[in-house]
């Protein structure tokens, strides 16, 4: 139902100079959820923009509007008038809002702040304080708040008065009255409360999981996964309640994570637009310089195969193994830095973990290495013919660098989180490269000490 209202949609779209079908197209876009409009409103002219999104009604043009990218923000923002973009940002959350403020270029957020209202604009210059990446960043104001002494009665009106407004009422939060946070209680335990004089006190769950302002925004997002919240409540210093994080912001964030750890990953400079969006040059920025960087890295396997010219060229069978040692080193490598990078990211790794991590890593690695070099050797002296010693110095070679490259690929990604950087830089090009030049190093060393050359 929802894929053929968009081709409809889009098919009016396509005529609607000629058609003018304003009606009908608004009877469509009311079948359809927010985040199916608003990638219809991506694949719209800059012009086109506010003619559809006047067609929506109020609260549905502002879900809409928060789905956008930034660019199309912006475009939509070019064509409303400030009575139309007043709207908006009073119908936006506050959370919402804030990422608006935070995305546009400043003449734009200038005009938007012109338009909030006091209290709103109070609330986004509250939220802007707070580092981008923590719990305080992403947060929301907007929640529902009880008192310890309400009744079930008196909550429900409350909730029934007030919770137009809130981003959610599934948990309401019990507050004393300096704000300090001391339980919470579902929307579902105050429906089926068959004692309407019961208090909240009695009803709340005083063991309540919270996350201060400054916590990471990703350590946020992995509570969601281990408790399976809908919401966790935000905390100051003094343990007052100043916000709520969501189930769909913790969602943002894990991909947003993911996006930026892929690419550094595969040595890419992330980028929050989607691949159609991004210019040519905006492309080559994100590519260009990971790629000189890797090639010059890359110099110094350069470098080990000209310091070992006269071993080649005394068993120049040696140089048609080079490519298969140096792929098996990268791989291992890989395989290891990727699985250590995940347990870090979700949390099952820590870096006190290392000594674990590198003997883990090292029985593994022997495993591996001892059956690549027997299936190899078989390989070299059945279907290569080759010599025995030459069989010997791969294989041995082959173990050696399995091994080296799943514990040069344990401990780089260790040593980055303790250097505050991201673990996902050591992945797989930046692996490979060390492990090249390591493997090299490793083969001639052997070779020169096995066929005494």
């Amino acid at each position: 139902m929802s894929d053929t209202a968009i081709m409809t949609l889009k098919t009016m779209l396509a005529n609607l100079d000629d058609a003018k079908k304003y009606q009908s197209l608004r009877d469509v876009m009311e079948t359809l959820p927010a985040p199916d409009l608003a990638a219809v409103f991506e694949d719209l002219p800059p012009e086109k923009l506010p003619v559809l999104f006047r067609l929506c009604p109020k609260d549905l043009a502002a879900e809409i509007f928060a789905e956008l990218t930034p660019e199309t923000q912006q475009n939509l923002i070019d064509g409303l008038t400030d009575k139309e973009l007043k709207a908006v940002v009073d119908e936006l959350f506050v959370d919402d809002a804030t990422d608006l403020v935070e995305e546009m270029p400043a003449s734009v957020v200038k005009r938007i702040l012109a338009q909030a209202d006091p209290a709103t604009r109070r609330m986004i210059n509250e939220l802007l304080k707070y580092p981008e990446d923590s719990a305080g960043g992403v947060m929301t104001t907007e929640f529902m708040e009880l008192r310890p002494d309400m009744t079930v009665t008196q909550a429900m009106d409350a909730i029934r008065a007030n919770g137009i407004d809130k981003e959610t009422i599934n948990n309401c939060y019990v507050t004393d009255k300096d704000r300090t946070l001391i339980g919470v209680v579902s929307l579902r335990a105050l429906v089926l409360e068959k004692d309407p004089k019961r208090t909240i006190r009695d009803l709340m769950d005083a063991n309540v999981v919270s996350v201060s302002t400054t916590t990471d925004q990703e350590d946020v997002s992995q509570l969601f996964e281990k408790y399976g919240f809908l919401a966790i409540p935000v905390v100051d210093a003094e343990k007052r309640l100043v916000g709520i994080v969501t189930i769909d912001d913790a969602i943002s964030i894990l991909q947003d994570e993911a996006s930026e750890d892929f690419a550094k990953m595969n040595a890419i400079g992330p980028s929050d637009k989607p691949y159609f969006k991004q210019s040519m040059w905006d492309l080559y920025k994100s590519r260009a310089p990971w790629l000189v960087f890797l090639m010059i890295s890359a110099t110094f396997s350069s470098l080990v195969i000209r310091g070992y010219e006269s071993a080649l060229a005394a068993v120049t069978v040696l140089t048609a193994y080079i490519p298969m040692l140096t792929d098996a080193g990268g791989n291992a490598g890989s395989q290891s830095t990727s699985t250590i990078i995940r347990g870090m990211a979700v949390g099952d790794i820590k870096p006190h973990d290392l000594p674990r991590i590198l003997w883990r890593e090292c029985r593994v690695a022997l495993l591996c290495g001892l059956t690549l070099a027997v299936c190899n050797f078989g390989k070299l002296l059945i279907f290569d013919r080759v010599s025995a010693p030459v069989a010997l110095v791969v294989c041995l070679t082959l173990m050696c660098t399995v091994l080296l490259s799943q514990l040069i690929g344990g401990l780089l990604p260790v040593l980055a989180e303790k250097l505050k950087i991201d673990p996902a830089v050591m992945a797989s090009p930046l692996i490979t490269t060390i492990v090249d030049t390591t493997t090299l190093l490793v083969y001639f060393n052997i070779a020169k000490a096995v066929l005494k050359i």
